[in-house]
């Protein structure tokens, strides 16, 4: 997957798509013979490859339809062992008939979408302003140019962490009036106008617009909340749940479900009257980064945070999408939770 940056890319040209964390994924996820795992992010097959290496079985899922197409060579010389299903990760609980022994969320765009200029994910390469994992529903350019100042303001701001964020929203839509935006480069050439740039400046001034705008579109901090409670239901007493982020936004969430979902462990067996609901997960391990010799084979791991909690034998938790925060995030409208 590709860090928080709009444009993915960290210089020079597209990046060849490397597993990030692959590693300490496998190990947090302790494939063997038998096993039956969950990868909800297809993505290239990076994680998938290596569990169907370690014997295990995997039901692989992507919401892009060309990942599920990209991925039909890896399901030919599996033996059997692997079922790839085109379906948002949120119902990752679906597709499954019995409990799993693992699942692994690999968050945010893959490396390939963005090296397509076609995708619009990107501003490296002029393409038009889409964004949709799916290639359907509402796309990157309906909402710079439908959606009021104020909303686009939010976007910026929360999803994409950007300072100037209402700056940019009224200059965009005063510039929307005399032509829509359509491609990638008309949107990051009008930031760049609206904010300017330091001529040392690394980041393009795009750059978290981008990040924003890719978030809302595809609803990935809403899918995430919903996939941690299905990964809840799908899990097997001592299964494992690994999840890789990209950005705060991401990791906040699942720090927060996991250590919700653990909440049960501190109370007194002396006290079960005043004890909080049965714990479904252990106690998270404490998170992992990728390492200075992955960041430099790999500069799309630099931002790249691993959490990885176990299940107990507690039945499911009830919804509650509170404990996550998911209220505060800008959503798309009609989207609502299940």
């Amino acid at each position: 997957m590709a860090g928080p940056d709009g444009s993915g890319q960290s210089g020079g040209g597209p990046a060849r798509h490397i597993p990030v964390l692959l590693d300490e994924v496998v190990a947090a996820l302790g494939p063997c013979d038998g096993a039956i795992f969950i990868d909800g992010t297809f993505g290239a097959g990076g994680y998938t490859g290596a569990l169907l290496n370690a014997g295990a079985s995997v039901v692989a899922i992507d919401r892009d339809p060309t990942a599920i197409d990209a991925g039909q060579a890896l399901v030919a010389g599996s033996g059997g062992r692997l079922r790839l299903v085109e379906d948002r990760f949120s119902n990752l609980d679906a597709v499954v008939d019995a409990p799993v022994d693992g699942i692994v969320l690999d968050i945010g765009v893959s490396s390939m979408q963005i090296d397509q200029a076609v995708r619009g994910f990107s501003f490296q390469k002029d393409g038009p302003l889409d964004m949709r994992m799916e290639r359907r529903g509402m796309s990157a350019a309906d909402v710079v140019n439908t959606m009021k100042a104020g909303d686009l303001a939010r976007i910026f701001g929360i999803l994409g962490e950007e300072k100037q964020a209402g700056r940019i929203a009224r200059g965009l839509e005063r510039m929307r009036a005399e032509r829509p935006f359509e491609t990638t480069l008309e949107l990051a050439n009008a930031v760049e106008k609206i904010v300017g740039r330091r001529p040392k400046e690394k980041i393009h001034p795009a750059t978290r617009v981008f990040q924003g705008l890719r978030i809302f579109v595809n609803d990935e901090l809403g899918e995430l909340a919903r996939a941690l409670f299905a990964a809840e239901r799908a899990l097997k007493p001592g299964g494992r749940l690994v999840v890789v982020t990209f950005h705060s936004l991401e990791d906040r969430i699942v720090k927060r479900f996991m250590s919700e979902r653990a909440g049960g462990q501190g109370a007194s067996r002396h006290l079960p009257e005043a004890s909080g609901p049965a714990a479904t997960f252990e106690k998270p391990s404490k998170s992992v980064s990728a390492s200075e010799t992955e960041t430099a084979r790999n500069p799309r791991a630099r931002s790249a945070r691993l959490r990885r909690a176990v299940r107990t034998a507690v039945p499911a938790g009830a919804v509650d999408y509170e404990i996550v925060g998911l209220s505060r995030f800008p959503r798309l409208p009609g989207v609502s939770e299940r």
